[in-house]
């Protein structure tokens, strides 16, 4: 089986951004699995003929099944800022998603207390202030409808498990290939309609306020590829 590689997006001493292939996990949870990770390190070995184990530190995670954007630290020193950016909301998150219906009203807002089930092994709505349960905020906006769905752009305000899959899967508009969150509709294997395709952060080092951008996979046919927040 051939090894799963990873498009490079940007590289400097302290950060490593990649394009996330869908069904590829960020940090593998089997001893020996290919995850974003070990192709990472392996990318910086051979590059930089380093002999021994290479650092890489994850501040933000995506689910196995979406692909995008993600940013990788390579010092310590930058996962640290890095991850208190994400934890603060600092970090400017804009995703992609293809959804079985149109969303009415084709922008808003959305706001839901959100608890993991265990058992499911899935996030649900719950009371606001249940215990346990985390408030989960995101912004969204019809952009157009395509062959396979609506694409619709999503803007995180926070950065709870399975937000955008369960937010507007309540909203009846559930995911491409989501059938966790109850689509009906077929996607790629092992993959959902979902692309991080705008990440903004601040350098953790220069303090240089840094963009990235990333189409989502050919597979998804899009018509056109609109700019993120234009």
């Amino acid at each position: 089986m051939p090894k799963p590689s990873l498009e490079v997006l940007y590289e400097d001493n302290h950060l490593l951004v990649v394009n996330k292939p869908a069904g590829l996990t960020t940090q593998g949870v089997v001893e020996g699995a290919a995850s974003v990770i070990t192709v990472a390190k392996e990318y910086l070995q051979r590059k930089y003929e380093k002999p021994g184990n290479v650092y890489l530190g994850v501040v933000s995670r995506l689910d196995s099944t979406v692909s995008g954007l993600l940013v990788l630290a390579r010092t310590s020193k930058a996962a640290d800022r890095l991850t208190k950016q994400f934890q603060s909301g600092a970090v400017e998150k804009t995703y992609w998603a293809l959804v079985e219906r149109t969303p009415q009203p084709p922008a808003g807002d959305l706001s839901h207390w959100v608890l993991k089930n265990d058992r499911q092994r899935r996030m649900e709505v719950v009371p606001p202030r249940t215990r346990g349960s985390q408030h989960a905020r995101l912004s969204y906006r019809t952009l157009h409808k395509e062959k396979l769905g609506t694409l619709v752009e999503v803007r995180l305000h926070t950065g709870r498990k399975h937000q955008i899959r369960l937010q507007l899967a309540t909203i009846h508009c559930p995911i491409l290939g989501d059938r966790k969150y109850g689509s009906r509709s077929s996607f790629a294997e092992n993959t959902i309609a979902l692309h991080c395709v705008r990440l903004a952060i601040e350098h953790p080092t220069t303090r240089e306020r840094k963009e990235f951008t990333c189409p989502p996979p050919p597979s998804w046919g899009l018509s056109s590829r609109p700019e993120a927040n234009e």
